[in-house]
């Protein structure tokens, strides 16, 4: 009786020892499962703290961006009273303020060369002067100097310019045989780039707004700037890859972009074309949507705006920045006898000529101007 007692006994303290080892199993189980709960819920807090981080990033960012922006309205334009605020303000400071602001515009007018009274009438005429390279592209004369060299930028990522003695040259079909290669130390990025008084001015690959300054003959960057605001969005819906389009016209060196902030309406900066700085902006009320190019001439924006599968080219909004231009009046203006579209519309003050790039064609149009 007593061993089976012992024997009861024994493997009551068994049972009792499984029932605590399965608990404390359990406890463990249910243990790691609460980690893992645990865990997720930490990485996914982590995940949006970093995506929040983000966020706050590009806020601060884009918020410096305005800053800058608004500075330079606010330079421009002089103080701005809030019409809903109670304050009197003294009739000589309103005297004052305006006389001010009349003598900024006087400068801009100044520093625009206000003499230049010519607008686009029309598109007269076209000449396809060749079919080479890729569907993207760009290619121009120097308005700054005499020469007559061509350059050709063939495609939307590339560091090899390819210089010809002359028009006849670059015409030619084994025209590349006897081009002038010019490697850039960094490749450009679009098709917005331009040529002016021997230096190649261009957006940087790779880089969100910071523009090159190029000197061809010498082979070296001058110079570079970043351009506030741009680079984020397209500047033409129709030509995603050009964030930045670069244009010449009878006053230099001017900058086309598009950005979130203005509802991705075009803005136009006149950059300094020797110290690299910008000197004034406009936000235009011209959109990006459908544009698939733009061209300065004599102070004024001229957007060019396609269908998305390609048809008839056409002028369809017009920003004289100093206002001698009703563009409600302007008619749209159409490009004569071609279906495509282009990738580059840049245009030449010295010849009073559009050189384009259209599906992989080198063409001109001669234009038809008139009094503003």
């Amino acid at each position: 009786l007593q061993d089976v007692a012992l024997m009861n006994y024994i493997d009551r303290r068994f049972l009792s020892l499984e029932m605590r080892l399965e608990k404390c199993n359990q406890d463990i189980l249910d243990y790691v499962e609460e980690f893992r709960d645990f865990s997720k819920m930490v990485l996914s807090r982590l995940a949006g703290l970093n995506n929040y981080k983000a966020e706050v990033k590009s806020e601060v960012e884009t918020l410096l961006t305005r800053i800058e922006r608004a500075q330079r309205d606010i330079d421009y334009f002089g103080s701005v009273t809030d019409s809903n605020a109670c304050i009197e303000v003294h009739e000589d400071l309103v005297k004052q303020q305006l006389f001010e602001e009349a003598e900024e515009k006087k400068k801009l007018k100044l520093m625009l060369n206000a003499s230049c009274d010519h607008m686009l009438a029309g598109i007269k005429s076209l000449k396809i002067v060749k079919k080479t390279g890729d569907k993207h592209g760009s290619w121009m004369k120097d308005p700054g100097k005499k020469h007559t060299k061509i350059y050709l930028l063939n495609g939307s990522v590339n560091n090899v310019i390819l210089e010809f003695a002359n028009i006849m040259t670059f015409m030619e079909s084994n025209h590349t045989l006897k081009a002038r290669r010019v490697t850039l130390p960094f490749p450009w990025e679009g098709t917005g780039h331009i040529i002016y008084q021997g230096f190649l001015f261009y957006h940087k690959y790779g880089s969100l707004n910071e523009i090159i300054k190029f000197n061809i003959q010498k082979r070296i960057i001058t110079d570079q700037m970043l351009l506030p605001g741009a680079g984020r969005i397209p500047t033409y819906q129709l030509s995603p890859s050009t964030k930045i389009d670069l244009a010449i016209d009878e006053q230099g060196l001017w900058a086309i972009h598009a950005e979130p902030e203005t509802g991705g309406n075009i803005v136009i900066t006149k950059i300094n074309h020797i110290t690299m700085v910008v000197e004034h902006t406009w936000d235009t009320s011209c959109s990006s949507k459908d544009a698939e190019a733009a061209f300065m001439a004599c102070n004024t924006l001229y957007v060019v705006y396609n269908f998305p599968s390609g048809g008839t080219s056409r002028i369809q909004c017009v920003y004289d920045v100093l206002g001698a231009v009703n563009t409600y009046e302007i008619p749209v203006l159409h490009f004569p006898k071609r279906h495509g579209s282009h990738s580059t519309i840049h245009y030449n003050p010295k010849e009073k000529q559009l050189f384009a790039w259209g599906d992989g064609s080198q063409i001109i149009y001669k234009l038809r101007t008139k009094q503003k």
